[in-house]
């Protein structure tokens, strides 16, 4: 790259990792922050508390409600996630994956079909969690609990944009 050059990064989050890099790579970096809180305020958040019940059920019972949209579902491991979305079709629900196992050809599909609403549900590891804009998404649900904060805040985040409202809903035993 030319010496002289102009460098942005955008990150609803930005880890102390990527901050030293940040400071090793740029000279002079300048922070420009619209951030009023770490949650969008279109996003509505609740946990769904388990006591005992089978979260298959639970969610089954979540999906069929009026309201429930688009929605994208978070797992924590890609075979959790595939198994998962076998389950939500053998129930009846137009679901599809993402995650690390697939092709990128394959996690494109899958993603212009629930862009395009040809699925209902979007079953997915993190790697759906940054950088997607997917319009109109009713629901997150993280089926499995996120494992750090910003990783909550990036998920929860595909949904209440475009000045349209969300729900996010997480899962606890």
């Amino acid at each position: 790259m030319p010496s002289v050059r102009h460098t942005l990064f955008f990150c609803a989050t930005i880890s102390q990792e990527i901050e030293r890099l940040i400071s090793d790579f740029l000279k002079g970096p300048v922070r420009i922050s619209v951030k009023m809180g770490d949650t969008a305020r279109s996003v509505e958040q609740d946990i769904v508390r388990m006591l005992g019940k089978n979260k298959l059920d639970v969610l089954h019972e979540l999906l069929v409600q009026p309201g429930f949209g688009k929605v994208l579902v978070f797992g924590r491991t890609k075979h959790g996630v595939e198994r998962l979305t076998k389950l939500l079709v053998g129930k009846g629900f137009k679901a599809e994956s993402i995650h690390g196992n697939k092709t990128q050809s394959n996690r494109q599909r899958a993603l212009d079909a629930f862009k395009k609403d040809k699925i209902q549900i979007l079953v997915a590891t993190d790697v759906a969690a940054r950088g997607l804009d997917i319009p109109k998404v009713s629901h997150v649900i993280n089926y499995d609990v996120p494992g750090t904060y910003d990783d909550y805040v990036h998920r929860i985040g595909r949904t209440g944009r475009a000045g349209l409202r969300g729900v996010a809903l997480t899962f606890v035993e």
